[in-house]
């Protein structure tokens, strides 16, 4: 997708794909609902994007979010039947953006599908994947990744981020707020402390990338909430009040994990709310 909003352009990046249990992706929705719109293999996984987002304008090259890299040990690799293609980088040589062309990197989270590829492996160790570039993060998600919760330890790896602090790039953001003109951050806490939903804005028109919040294009009803959520309540109110900001404003929705949808325009339906358009992914989906 590639849009225009004011002096900023937003496009997808895509950046492979993994696949989670799919009652943990849908948490109380019984399967014979969830399982129409997202298939599971033959261990109970749907296939999920790990899509990216490039923000260029007023001077700056901004990346939100960066996958899971290329860090994984083999063992993890099968249990969640990673799909290293499109590669991040691939995706972005496609665009015609280089690594050293990267200003800025936003992070939603630092959950390991999130910022797994914030670091890389270097003869000097790990070392940030954009060296160029300055980081954010929000604080209390920072905080956050350091002392884990015994549900999200395993979704917390240090060797993902903890080199940006060592190299001092990085930026730890205290709660909402523009970091440039027309882009603002939005701090969420159902999901995981701290994480950021970010609106980019201009021209008259928006887009939220919406991160785990919204994982997928079936997402979009209230109740549709994660098992992996800390407070499915939480993340229940967040979801209505952003799609209620993105309905009055007839903004984009971007999904970081629906392998389908890209992006759609939300609308109200009855107390809840569907999609009115949708914009599918450039990448074609694999076999099952």
């Amino acid at each position: 997708m590639n849009l225009a909003l004011g002096d900023w352009t937003v496009d997808t990046v895509e950046a492979g794909y993994l696949w989670l249990d799919g009652g943990s992706m849908f948490g109380s929705v019984p399967k014979p609902l969830w399982s129409r719109t997202n298939p599971p293999d033959e261990r109970n996984r749907i296939r999920l994007a790990m899509r990216c987002m490039l923000v260029r304008g007023h001077g700056r090259t901004v990346l939100v979010d960066v996958g899971l890299g290329d860090k994984f040990p083999a063992k993890l690799l099968d249990i969640y039947r990673v799909e290293s293609e499109p590669s991040l980088m691939q995706s972005l040589a496609a665009l015609g953006v280089a690594p050293g062309d990267i200003t800025d990197v936003v992070l939603t989270h630092l959950h390991f599908d999130h910022a797994g590829g914030a670091t890389v492996q270097t003869t000097d160790g790990l070392k940030p994947t954009f060296p160029g570039a300055r980081w954010y993060v929000q604080r209390r998600n920072w905080d956050n990744a350091h002392a884990p919760n015994p549900r999200e330890r395993a979704s917390y790896m240090g060797e993902n981020y903890d080199a940006l602090e060592a190299a001092g790039v990085l930026t730890l953001l205290d709660g909402p707020g523009e970091i440039w003109p027309g882009f603002e951050v939005i701090p969420v806490h159902g999901h995981t402390r701290g994480q950021q939903v970010i609106r980019v804005a201009g021209g008259g028109s928006a887009a939220y990338f919406v991160t785990d919040v919204i994982p997928t294009a079936a997402h979009v009803r209230i109740p549709f909430v994660m098992g992996y959520d800390i407070a499915a309540i939480e993340t229940m109110e967040e979801k209505r009040a952003i799609l209620s900001r993105a309905c009055s404003e007839n903004a984009w929705v971007v999904l970081e994990h629906d392998p389908e949808t890209a992006a759609a325009r939300p609308v109200a339906d009855g107390d809840d709310f569907t999609w009115a358009e949708r914009v599918p992914a450039a990448v074609g989906t694999a076999a099952r």
